[in-house]
């Protein structure tokens, strides 16, 4: 690894709190719910996939839906958990606010979607986690993005947890 790309790690890691802190502000849930997606796709599209916003502080993925009313491809830049095997786990925050993202809801009615990570695009099959399965990878959910805590206490809800398996086109 050059020293370049060492000294970027330790600027990223030293900023990381600062964005922690901005990401659960209700100001950043009501403004940057709306500028942060449309940013991330269009760097998203400049970049064929390669690029979203916030990659550098933890890893995001663009998310596919087809929109539950509409029928139509609705993208979503998301953060994600990579859980091994080509799997993502993904958690329907919308930033803390009361409702449920709508990307979640189109998940509901049709679980198939497509994943772009990192200049891949991958089909998926999305599984809700309710239970001891959601009981399972929440600590791992907090400590990679402890603001899902913050959520959850604002929102009132429980936020969903969404596994993206690959599946064969």
């Amino acid at each position: 690894m050059s020293g370049g790309r060492r000294a970027g790690d330790r600027v990223i890691a030293a900023v990381r709190p600062f964005f922690q802190w901005l990401a659960g502000t209700r100001g950043f849930a009501l403004a940057g719910s709306r500028v942060v997606p449309a940013l991330d796709r269009a760097l998203s599209r400049l970049s064929g996939g390669r690029l979203l916003m916030g990659d550098r502080l933890i890893p995001h993925l663009l998310l596919t839906t087809t929109g539950s009313r509409t029928g139509r491809p609705r993208e979503t830049p998301l953060a994600c958990l990579p859980a091994g095997d080509g799997t993502f786990l993904v958690v329907g925050s919308n930033f803390g606010k009361e409702r449920h993202p709508a990307w979640s809801g189109n998940l509901l009615k049709t679980p198939q979607a497509t994943v772009t990570f990192r200049g891949r695009v991958v089909p998926v099959t999305a599984t809700l986690l309710t239970g001891a399965e959601r009981e399972r990878v929440w600590p791992d959910l907090i400590r990679f993005w402890p603001l899902y805590q913050g959520y959850t206490e604002r929102s009132g809800r429980e936020l969903r947890v969404f596994r993206l398996t690959p599946r064969s086109p």
